[in-house]
């Protein structure tokens, strides 16, 4: 219970933070934008099964490899792509929180 509640947590407050403290004029968009970066999530649809709560997501899903995580990092250095990144970036930390449980 913990596991997921710090997991999800991490998936919607942190971006919510972000969001109200760097980007307060257009928190709304920038959340959203942020929160899309759960998208990368449509790779467990190529696992069997779909979902196993004991499964560590890291460098075990195409869009949670240490390339992808790379290419990541990259996109919060243009201004135009920073949200997508950070979105991106901060599921990835979420998914590191919850490998950390196992």
């Amino acid at each position: 219970m913990l596991q997921t509640t710090v997991h999800y947590g991490c998936h919607i407050l942190i971006p919510l933070a972000v969001a109200l403290i760097w980007y307060k004029p257009y928190w709304k968009l920038a959340f959203f934008i942020m929160f899309s970066g759960m998208s990368i999530d449509l790779d467990h649809l190529l696992a069997n099964p779909v979902f196993d709560p004991n499964r560590c997501s890291i460098n075990f899903h195409p869009l949670h490899s240490y390339y992808a995580m790379a290419v990541y990092l990259i996109l919060l250095l243009p201004k135009k792509t920073r949200l997508i990144g950070l979105g991106l970036v901060i599921h990835i930390i979420a998914d590191i929180v919850d490998c950390s449980f196992m």
